[in-house]
């Protein structure tokens, strides 16, 4: 079924970080493609006007991915602006007037959390709420009590079907291709369960540390930065069932059940480390608590995965950026050849950034008399010149109505029951060295067996 498209897209937030970097350029990338015509409102309190505003667009185009002369002249044309408070209602009013004959609103509330209800009241107050839509970034909440309150917050002007609350990870092309993969090819499909797979892993590894943003950081850390979305929707991705229907509802539905049917994390569900040198960053606690990398292991309580231990692993400052999935199969039980090791087993190895690689670990004999075996590993790149980056994708999304690449708020409350338990500075926290795998403690009990799988920055190599 086509829904009806918004006619008006209002940015609150429109002179900050996020803007600059990924908004802008995401707009610029929709009118190249034709998928952007409808008036754009930024709304900040910066005392700027709408040329300080182009200008600051343009600086955005040129330091993030180009500027299109074309594209940025037809933005432009687009382009509006309302400087004012958020707590002010003659901004809201200010919003109405400039924008006057629009139905159906789509408002990207890219600004602190803190600041939802506000906005929402004075939309409400300016009637720029009926048949609207609201886009919400991530982190939605820090708990699963503030998240519940977000929500009650923002339905009380909107319905949950209007609500989009935004992961870029979803809008990733290799996190698409990872579901497709799994449910188009029945070479996956037959094998895909306990009764196949030995453990499922996934790193998420940046070769960097907080990047002057300590005192952001300070306030999330790793686990709520991003296991509690990035990484939790691709294990949902990786165990989800095979959606009943097309529409994005069913797709919602399946992800859904498949993070109601986590376990809630305990205490030796979890190991915590920090990098040498975080609390010397700029705006950091010198004794902060925070952790900078997390190890974690997730039970699935459901007939396809019970046993299946699901390891998450993410940190800062490790030798390499990238997201790896490393999906490893059973050993037989009775092996008719050699079985000379556990590095030997089956596997498929997913990467998921920076670009999409598809491997198939499997033995092969090893040249000579005797009947013994090696590791081969068959790889797969793939790659588009023109993919759509996530921002562009998700709100050319958002215009369209179109919700299956943005968390339900079951979903979202589901993420949190499963950390819930282990959030804050309560359990202990490792120090390790920049340019490390993490603390040396993430090797033991937690880890997988057979160990983790480090990722190397050669993406032919295993």
């Amino acid at each position: 079924m086509s829904l009806p498209r918004s006619d008006a897209l209002v940015f609150f937030g429109a002179t900050g970080d996020l803007a600059y970097k990924k908004i802008f350029p995401a707009l610029q990338a929709m009118i190249k493609r034709g998928h952007l015509d409808i008036p754009v409102i930024g709304v900040a309190k910066a005392g700027w006007d709408l040329e300080r505003l182009k200008q600051h667009a343009r600086e955005s185009l040129q330091e993030n991915g180009g500027l299109d002369s074309d594209a940025f002249t037809r933005l432009t044309s687009l382009l509006r602006y309302v400087d004012g408070d958020y707590r002010d209602p003659a901004t809201f009013s200010a919003l109405r007037k400039t924008v006057d004959g629009v139905h159906r609103f789509l408002h990207y509330l890219a600004i602190p959390p803190s600041m939802f209800a506000a906005v929402a009241e004075g939309l409400a107050g300016a009637d720029c709420v009926k048949d609207a839509r609201v886009v919400v970034e991530k982190p939605f909440g820090r708990d699963l009590a503030s998240a519940r309150a977000l929500s009650a917050t923002l339905h009380r002007y909107f319905a949950e079907q209007d609500i989009f609350r935004i992961d870029h990870y979803l809008g990733k092309e290799t996190v698409q291709n990872l579901l497709y993969f799994r449910f188009a090819n029945p070479l996956l499909i037959a094998g895909w369960s306990k009764n196949h797979l030995e453990s499922v892993q996934v790193t998420m590894a940046e070769d960097f540390g907080v990047a002057g943003r300590g005192k952001f950081y300070e306030e999330v850390g790793a686990i709520r930065d991003v296991v509690q979305n990035h990484m939790l929707q691709v294990v949902a991705s990786l165990a989800m069932e095979c959606p009943v229907g097309s529409d994005h509802e069913s797709l919602r539905d399946e992800r859904g059940k498949l993070l109601q049917s986590i376990k809630t994390l305990a205490p030796n569900d979890i190991l915590r480390g920090q990098f040498r040198g975080y609390r010397g960053e700029p705006g950091v606690d010198p004794n902060s608590k925070v952790e900078t990398f997390a190890a974690l292991r997730f039970a699935i309580d459901n007939d396809r995965w019970t046993g299946v231990p699901f390891h998450v692993r993410v940190g800062k400052n490790l030798p390499v950026t990238v997201t790896e999935v490393m999906v490893k199969f059973k050993r037989p039980h009775r092996p008719v050849l050699d079985e000379s090791g556990h590095m030997l087993a089956n596997y498929y190895r997913f990467r998921l950034t920076p670009e999409l690689v598809i491997a198939v670990g499997a033995k092969v004999k090893r040249p000579g008399e005797q009947m013994v075996g090696q590791r081969a590993e068959l790889v797969a790149h793939y790659a588009q010149p023109d993919e759509m980056e996530p921002y562009e994708r998700l709100l050319g999304d958002a215009i369209r109505g179109d919700a299956t690449l943005f968390a339900r708020g079951d979903a979202v409350e589901s993420a949190w029951r499963i950390l819930d338990q282990i959030l804050g500075t309560g359990s202990p926290l490792y120090e390790y060295d920049p340019g490390s795998w993490g603390p040396t403690e993430a090797d033991g009990p937690l880890a997988p067996e057979g160990g983790w799988n480090d990722p190397v920055a050669s993406q032919a190599s295993g």
